[in-house]
């Protein structure tokens, strides 16, 4: 059970947390709105039809994307054109092995795009800040996981669960790195050298101080699972997979001949979900700000980092798409004063009316090379998102008078119930992930974490955890 001293921002994302499980688990939609990029591991005996089996996975995928399962993911890399169905050139991933068994065993796990961007991969020998030279030993391994982790800081929703490969070639070892996340929390590896660096792993890693979503505290790191396979003798790669706090996976082992599930993987079917959470909702202090759109250049300078928030009135989303359009067209919409949400949201439509059914805020870092620009061209006050910006996005707020808000990665059940209603979409030529969704909210809770004086707790807390990371060296 992960723990934060109470009263903290960590300890409030945790609760935030607990609490967007339960409200998904009741309405069965989506933990995070970023419902990742599906990923299919398929074990079956010879003879199976691996071709049908392919095509029935690519129906099952587009089934769930149309009922609003799956939010549609699979975008044309060179036009960037989303397909709608999740279905495209290597979406989804599958991968296939014949096995000696009489039965089919199917994996399933969701890796969403902001935990998938703090993947990382080293070639070592290699020198790693605060850490100093990492070589071709298990040490070096290590310093090579700890930094990895230490580099994602709150991009990758924190606490998050690390799969490990030595060795292998660059493509090999990312795989074999993923793979290692289908395995259990739990477990203990077979191999007491790789059972022992997952140990200190564990031992080592919290104490970093990065915290959930980055806000400080003692839970970085849920699991390290490591693997290794063999190598070329003149290379020496360690990859890093890095998941979320959501860690979505699930799997079947189904009868050959009838295709009939004879067991579950990861849940016992037999066994009642229970609850996470026995409170709703933000704990209130009576220390919470207000806010409600449009926010003035007085309000928002009134606020410091380490605020909590209440916003009220209308929101609009903005993406990777709607950031680049915004540096070369004038906005859809009046921006002056406005609170522009880094989201992709999950969406379903009846007759002319669209709902949000999940609306986690995504990592911001990616729009650091547009949002000073458009905080500045446009008159943005506050932006939502989570990780943080840098600096040039911080020397924006504090010379136009505008705030970084930040909500807490993944919970996207918890911030769909603050939204009132859809009152309109801009850009939706974009695909609904990018689309520019005009929302109306009531009490959208977040936390100030970059303030319009210069100050910034993503800033202190890299700082601060680089000082623990050294000592580790």
């Amino acid at each position: 059970m992960t723990v934060e001293s109470a009263g903290t921002q960590s300890a409030q994302a945790l609760s935030i947390i607990a609490q967007n499980i339960d409200q998904a688990a009741d309405c069965e939609g989506a933990i995070c709105q970023d419902t990742g990029m599906p990923t299919f591991e398929v074990k079956t005996p010879v003879g199976a039809n691996q071709i049908e089996m392919k095509q029935q996975i690519r129906e099952a995928i587009a089934e769930a994307t149309k009922r609003g399962k799956l939010r549609p993911n699979s975008v044309d890399s060179i036009t960037g054109e989303n397909s709608g169905t999740n279905l495209g050139p290597g979406t989804p991933i599958m991968h296939f092995e014949q096995w000696d068994r009489d039965e089919v065993e199917v994996k399933l796990i969701l890796k969403g795009g902001g935990c998938e961007n703090m993947n990382a991969q080293y070639s070592v020998p290699t020198e790693l800040p605060g850490l100093g030279r990492a070589d071709r030993t298990l040490e070096g391994v290590r310093k090579c996981i700890l930094h990895a982790v230490w580099n994602a800081q709150g991009k990758g929703c924190a606490p998050g669960a690390i799969g490990v490969c030595i060795g292998g070639d660059r493509t090999s070892g990312y795989v074999h790195a993923k793979e290692q996340l289908f395995r259990t929390l739990d477990d203990v590896n077979p191999d007491q050298r790789l059972a022992e660096l997952e140990a200190s792993i564990m031992g080592e890693v919290n104490k970093l101080g990065i915290g959930t979503m980055g806000f400080g505290g003692r839970t970085s790191l849920i699991g390290c699972k490591i693997g290794v396979i063999n190598r070329l003798p003149a290379s020496f790669f360690v990859s890093v997979a890095y998941d979320c706090w959501a860690f979505r996976r699930l799997g079947v082992v189904l009868n050959a001949q009838t295709g009939e599930i004879t067991r579950w993987l990861y849940r016992d079917a037999a066994t009642p979900v229970a609850a996470m959470a026995d409170q709703a909702g933000v704990q209130r202090t009576g220390r919470e700000v207000a806010l409600k759109t449009p926010l003035t250049e007085e309000q928002v300078r009134g606020l410091k980092v380490g605020d909590v928030v209440l916003i009220t009135g209308r929101v609009y989303t903005g993406r990777d798409a709607v950031h680049a359009h915004l540096m070369k067209h004038e906005p859809p919409v009046d921006l002056n004063g406005s609170v522009l949400y880094h989201c992709g949201p999950v969406v379903t439509k009846t007759g002319d009316q669209w709902k949000v059914t999940a609306a986690g805020p995504t990592t911001s870092i990616r729009e650091e090379p547009y949002q000073a620009d458009i905080i500045t061209r446009y008159g943005v006050r506050a932006v939502v998102g989570k990780g943080g910006m840098g600096a040039k996005t911080l020397a924006a707020l504090k010379d136009a008078g505008a705030v970084y808000l930040n909500a807490v990665g993944g919970a996207a059940q918890f911030y769909a119930r603050a939204i009132d209603r859809v009152e309109g979409v801009s850009l939706l030529e974009f695909g609904t992930p990018e689309a520019m969704w005009h929302l109306q909210v009531t009490d959208f809770p977040a936390i100030v974490t970059m303030d319009a004086h210069g100050n910034s707790l993503h800033k202190d807390i890299e700082q601060e955890s680089a000082k623990e990371l050294a000592a580790m060296a």
